[in-house]
């Protein structure tokens, strides 16, 4: 979802009720402090009052969440939040370093929630991030402080009984549509509140049985609850107590197949949507047919929330409900074997998605993997974590390929691969894979010597194991190295023997097609630009007839540099601005950096140097979170200074590198539109004036030649 103003905050789906005081306090601790910690029993509404003053503030980039409570392993926090910033980077760079380079220069508000059992990790990242980023400011929320250098806490404390009672009317109303506050239920609502504590979660569950009980009746079966559930656990907080009581009382309210749903509901994590619950949580008990019933049971309890999103229908359990059904399903003896039919299920979906990557559905595959990325991370982590299970770890992680290079996660996918491969998963197939998919992820990283290592392993233990496809596969990636290192005969002839191998065996997918564009590139370096166009039409023609888009922006790339080098400069423009367009929106950053270097050199030829230094500078800035700028090849590297080299000549050394500091602070979507030449950048005719110079006219089409190096 995209925003008016920069960030990321959820909307609001309910009425925020009362917490003015806190409100109040919160923002002048932000005023005050850098880093300010929001503590508090779980259920007493620290997240939702983070956003909500997260929300008033107006920081210049805006404000981020990202949510930790979903993630089990420390070594992800700095990937969630990279992936909360909406940050892509293909390099092999450590996601700190990365973060710390892109917050440096930014005025930003980063909420940081549910951090509580990654303490340690979190503390860690959020203090070297504030030493580095002057301009960061922090609002942590969790059940504890994180105990760093210049924390400021806020205890947030239950609502009062008046605000909680409109929290409990206003809930109650969503539920029994003529429910109001009056002096018939006024103190008995009042009475439940004050049993409640006050606290948030524990008022929205009781509201949820309004449909069965009258508020007198809630007070009434409470009360018996709580002498029930509180007399064994005097130990715990009575803040704890009462939330678990809550709960527990929810629960105990709960028919049979509404327990078994919630505890087997626990296995999943963020959000997940119908079709994995009836997969998963069917049988022994709860039979399929039944599950959306007892679904809509738990919906109407306020045990699982609704949401719509761009896959429609999806649900969520808040983690402090889901951790009490985990404990159940625990108790049960079920929680391993459900955690495997989740594996079971995610890997399923992740192979689907591979297959149905090469079809018109490749946007939709994208989104549907982001969605599901804390489930397929849990997955993973089962595979990793349990005996026995190492081989389909390595499986499912190659299987999600296109997701690391296709839509900006190579990091993490790199994070993977590495895990999965460090095993000894015993099955060679799986292992093959996840090899050569290692060994793209480091090539695009530009991570040669990781790169090699995964590549020769695969190709031989492909030899050994008689694997037709992994030694396709490996045989590929090692003719991919070889382009974008400048060994372009090599790679010429390793590229031509891989697509034989894949013709040989069947193989036709996005990664056999970005071999024939690969393989056009190399042709194009040799000065066999027809051939090349040749390549590139066929690579086109199979993409329409598949309805693939992601191997299709790098052919129309080739194709675009191909009409600009024959004069066809309108051809060519809207060749590379379709590519670029493709490349934003699957957030593949090699490809958007190329096309925004190719766009510059066709923006001098058409008489504006000014407004090419200003694209320059800002493919400037994308360069270090995709790797070694333009690989370090003369080949790819030559329009760059074709480009350059006359922008200076026509502008001066002062006011080219003055656009191209103008460039370098354009973000990625406004250098986008602004290469474009649509949204706002370019309704004002751009920022910068023109000056008179030497003129725009001396880069003319065709000057680069196929094959020239600049």
């Amino acid at each position: 979802m995209r925003h008016s103003q920069p960030g990321n905050l959820p909307l609001e789906l309910n009425a925020f009720v009362g917490r003015g005081t806190e409100l109040a306090e919160l923002a002048a601790a932000l005023e005050a402090g850098r880093l300010v910690t929001v503590t508090g029993v779980g259920g007493v509404g620290k997240s939702r009052l983070a956003v909500r003053a997260a929300g008033r503030c107006r920081p210049r980039d805006g404000a981020w969440l990202v949510d930790l409570a979903p993630l089990r392993d420390a070594d992800l926090v700095e990937h969630a939040v990279a992936e909360a910033l909406e940050l892509t980077d293909h390099t092999s760079r450590p996601p700190r370093q990365v973060l710390r380079e892109h917050l440096a220069e930014r005025e930003l508000l980063l909420v940081v929630d549910g951090f509580e059992h990654l303490v340690d990790a979190c503390a860690s990242l959020v203090r070297e991030l504030l030493v580095h980023s002057p301009g960061l400011r922090v609002l942590a929320v969790g059940r504890r402080p994180l105990e760093t250098e210049g924390e400021r806490l806020l205890s947030l404390a239950p609502l009062p009984p008046e605000e909680a009672a409109e929290l409990f009317t206003d809930r109650a109303a969503a539920c029994v549509p003529r429910f109001a506050l009056d002096d018939g239920n006024r103190e008995d609502v009042l009475e439940l509140c004050r049993r409640l504590d006050g606290i948030p979660l524990a008022v929205e569950l009781a509201a949820g049985r309004l449909r069965v009980l009258s508020p007198a009746q809630l007070v009434a079966r409470l009360d018996d609850r709580f002498r029930l559930l509180t007399g064994a656990r005097r130990t715990v907080p009575p803040r704890h107590q009462t939330l678990r009581t809550a709960i527990g009382w929810s629960h105990e309210l709960c028919a049979p197949r509404e327990r078994l749903l919630w505890s087997r509901l626990s296995v999943f994590t963020g959000q997940f949507d119908l079709e994995a619950v009836e997969y998963v949580c069917a049988g022994d008990g709860l039979h399929a047919e039944e599950i959306i019933d007892v679904l809509d049971e738990l919906l109407a309890q306020s045990v699982v929330t609704r949401e719509e999103g761009p896959a429609g229908v999806r649900y969520r359990m808040l983690d402090t409900v889901r951790a009490y059904g985990a404990e159940w399903l625990e108790a049960a003896g079920e929680a391993t074997r459900l955690r495997r039919r989740h594996r079971d299920w995610y890997m399923g979906l992740a192979t689907w998605c591979e297959v149905d990557w090469f079809s018109p559905r490749q946007p939709e595959i994208a989104a549907l993997v982001d969605m599901e990325l804390p489930n397929l991370r849990a997955a993973l982590e089962f595979c990793l974590d349990e005996g026995g299970e190492a081989h389909l770890g390595q499986y499912l992680a190659g299987t999600l390929w296109f997701y690391w290079v296709g839509c900006g996660r190579l990091a993490e996918g790199r994070h993977w691969l590495d895990r999965a491969l460090e095993l000894d998963g015993g099955h060679e197939d799986a292992r093959l894979k996840a090899l050569w998919v290692l060994g793209y992820v480091a090539v695009l990283q530009g991570d040669t010597v990781a790169a090699l290592a995964a590549l020769h392993e695969c190709r031989e233990g492909a030899e050994r194991a008689g694997s037709a496809v992994a030694a396709a596969y490996a045989e590929h990636r090692i003719g991919c190295l070889a382009l974008v290192t400048d060994d372009v005969a090599r790679a010429e002839r390793l590229l031509r023997s891989a697509l034989a191998r894949y013709e040989e065996i069947g193989e036709l997918n996005s990664n056999v097609l970005m071999g024939q564009v690969e393989l056009a590139m190399a042709l194009a370096f040799r000065g066999d630009l027809a051939g090349a166009v040749e390549l590139c039409e066929d690579v086109r023609r199979i993409c329409e007839d598949h309805g693939e888009r992601w191997a299709l922006a790098y052919a129309l790339y080739v194709l675009g540099f191909a009409a600009w080098t024959h004069g066809e400069s309108q051809k060519a423009r809207a060749l590379l601005a379709e590519s670029l367009g493709l490349d934003h929106r699957f957030h593949d950053l090699l490809g958007t950096v190329l096309s925004l270097e190719l766009l510059a050199l066709f923006t001098a030829a058409e008489g504006d140097p000014a407004e090419a230094a200003v694209l320059q500078g800002a493919a400037s800035r994308i360069w270090p979170s995709v790797g070694l700028p333009l690989f370090g090849s003369g080949n790819f590297g030559a329009p760059h200074a074709l480009c350059e080299e006359r922008a200076r000549a026509a502008l001066g050394d002062e006011r080219y590198e003055e656009c191209v500091r103008a460039g370098a602070g354009l973000g990625l979507d406004a250098a986008v539109q602004r290469a474009l030449r649509t949204g706002p950048e370019n309704e004002r005719t751009r920022r910068l004036p023109r000056r008179e110079g030497r003129g725009g006219d001396g880069l003319k089409q065709g000057e680069l030649r196929p094959g020239q190096r600049a």
